[in-house]
């Protein structure tokens, strides 16, 4: 996979939370990071905001459901991206991608260190939550 060019921290706290980060998975969360960031961009939505929530790097646009990226200690070789868990996002995720994704419960989708990324599923899952206030009360989220 090609490395995305990384867009600079608005926010030195979102940036330093980064920096804490193991480097291995500090390197897939920044891809992770760009990756929500290149697609906002590709559809069109201009309000993306970057900020800490539960001490997490986070993403938010106004008609959209927070999305977190982190690295935990209780699971070190492991780190996630997470989605409101009082949405249908996750169950919906799950429907469309049970053999693509590693799931925990009703709040993330979880990567290994070494998982290569599927890019295309995970961007379409990042659509939806950007969009989840506009989609939620479609079937399947308009899937």
């Amino acid at each position: 996979m090609t490395q995305p060019t990384q867009t600079e921290f608005i926010d030195i706290n979102v940036s330093e939370i980064f920096d804490s980060y193991p480097i291995p998975l500090r390197d897939s969360l920044l891809n992770l990071r760009q990756l929500i960031i290149d697609t906002v961009t590709e559809i069109g939505i201009n309000d993306l905001q970057e900020a800490l929530k539960w001490g997490e790097p986070s993403y938010l646009t106004a008609k959209g459901s927070t999305i977190r990226v982190a690295w935990r200690t209780s699971n070190p070789s492991q780190y996630a991206i997470f989605f409101n868990c009082k949405t249908s996002l996750v169950e919906t995720f799950r429907e469309i991608y049970h053999d693509t994704f590693s799931f925990e419960g009703n709040r993330a989708i979880v990567f290994e260190k070494d998982d290569v990324l599927p890019i295309d599923a995970l961007k379409h899952c990042i659509e939806l939550s950007l969009r989840y206030h506009s989609i939620k009360h479609l079937p399947m989220l308009g899937v």
